[in-house]
């Protein structure tokens, strides 16, 4: 029996599905129960506990053959704060439970402790969790294709991909549909100790390739449109984005235009699948009106 926290995001969830299509037996662990009926529906068992509850995560594990484990990207308070408090509490939960195997879901550029922004919380976190488990493998993916879902309303009605990412900076994205796959394929692999694998899509793309993705399925011309960085912080409050959330992005958006966000020599590399032009054409689908 497999264990999945975070089903309910882009990463836990595609995880999830990936191993009830394989037919295995999952647990997802939501917050709230009003959450439960798809996976019900699905066939997963339902159990509903806060991540920062080290007795409720503990009792969530126990019996699992291996867990899916991820710091949910910060939305209010202190990130740094937040991932020491749930790092611990998911440490203690997994040694309590016994746990065997565990796939930590994080990000390249997680090999480094600083100058990364968000990314950089994730350093700690794999800090944090090595060797909670007899068994742990580090997913670090690549920027996630779907993030681009954020400005696809701008992308369709002004045709214009508005990005943090210098146009031509070619960096390694995925779709979390592969993110999903290779986490289960993980969590079904037999392995000891420590492993770190990288994931990247099928190659390297940049904005520039983004908005070319979206002007083929939208069949009409996107030009991608880099945010000034003296905009960027006004444009994330005007979102309504926390400034200590805030500062940690535009961290990472500095740490990607400073050549960090880049392979790590040292560590296993996988490409998944998923072309660009088929998760944009995912995301598209996610955001445009019925009917069109």
């Amino acid at each position: 029996m497999y264990v999945v926290l975070g089903a309910n995001g882009r990463a836990g969830g595609e995880t999830a599905r990936a191993l009830i299509e394989r037919g295995e037996t999952v647990r997802v662990v939501l917050r709230r129960k009003e959450q439960g009926e798809k996976w019900t529906t699905l066939g997963a068992e339902v159990v509903v506990a806060s991540i920062e509850d080290a007795d409720a995560m503990a009792d969530a594990l126990k019996g699992a053959s291996a867990a899916v484990l991820l710091n949910p990207p910060p939305v209010s308070g202190d990130p740094d704060a937040r991932t020491e408090e749930l790092g611990a509490a998911l440490a203690d939960a997994a040694q309590r439970a016994r746990l065997p195997k565990a796939v930590v879901l994080s990000s390249i550029g997680a090999q480094h402790a600083s100058g990364t922004g968000v990314i950089a919380t994730l350093n700690r976190f794999e800090a944090l969790l090595d060797g909670a488990a007899l068994a742990t493998a580090f997913l670090r993916s690549g920027y996630f294709v779907e993030t681009w879902g954020e400005v696809a309303q701008a992308v369709m009605s002004e045709g214009v991909l508005p990005t943090f990412i210098e146009p031509s900076q070619r960096i390694p994205m995925v779709s979390t549909i592969d993110v999903g796959r290779t986490a289960a394929t993980l969590l079904c692999e037999g392995w000891t100790g420590k492993r770190i694998v990288e994931l990247g899509g099928p190659e390297d793309w940049s904005a520039g390739d983004v908005a070319s993705a979206f002007a083929e399925i939208l069949g009409r011309p996107v030009v991608p449109v880099s945010v000034p960085p003296e905009r960027r912080a006004a444009l994330l409050a005007e979102e309504g984005l926390p400034r200590e959330v805030a500062n940690a992005l535009l961290g990472m958006y500095e740490g990607i235009a400073n050549g960090l966000f880049m392979h790590h020599n040292d560590s296993e590399h996988r490409r998944g699948t998923v072309s660009l032009t088929t998760a944009i054409e995912h995301v598209v689908a996610t955001v445009e009106p019925a009917g069109r």
